[in-house]
């Protein structure tokens, strides 16, 4: 119980910006998951254009980023439902595309030790990762979804450029 009271103070010490950013990744992160619970079909025109990207080039808006991605992130580990990285990226991109700030979502897929397929979502905006980059070079990007004004064509040489930004 005073873990519980503990987190709330923790919380209520926060500006008024990023107490009103983690009540709303929260809200995202619900409508996520239960988006995830659909067949894929259904939601993936809702991810972005397929197989393109936004621009790599830095963002004039790389705070909100940044803020956008602490929230989503830390709102994740206090959920009530499992917020995967797939639930946590379709949480971003729609924050993000709401303050109308480009994003691309990607997909991978590698082997773990045991030789099990598994697979990873995270998202980039501008030079910048917004959820899921601690893994994200282990997988092998099999599918991107743009959202935003700006669009390349073909992900296969920018799954190359992203790799080589170091994250």
């Amino acid at each position: 119980m005073l873990e519980v009271f503990s987190k709330i103070k923790k919380f209520m010490r926060l500006d008024m910006q990023r107490r009103t950013l983690l009540i709303e990744a929260f809200f995202y992160l619900g409508r996520a998951r239960y988006l995830k619970l659909l067949p894929f079909e259904k939601i993936a025109p809702s991810l972005g254009e397929q197989s393109t990207e936004t621009s790599i080039n830095s963002s004039i808006h790389n705070q909100m980023i940044t803020d956008v991605s602490y929230a989503v992130i830390t709102a994740s580990k206090h959920t009530l439902w499992d917020s995967s990285c797939l639930v946590q990226a379709i949480a971003a991109t729609r924050m993000l595309n709401k303050r109308k700030i480009e994003s691309t979502l990607y997909m991978g897929i590698a082997r773990d030790e045991d030789g099990s397929m598994i697979a990873h979502a995270w998202v980039r905006s501008g030079s910048l990762y917004v959820t899921g980059a601690e893994t994200m070079n282990k997988f092998t990007v099999v599918k991107t979804f743009a959202k935003g004004p700006i669009y390349k064509k073909g992900f296969s040489s920018n799954q190359d450029n992203h790799r080589k930004m170091g994250n």
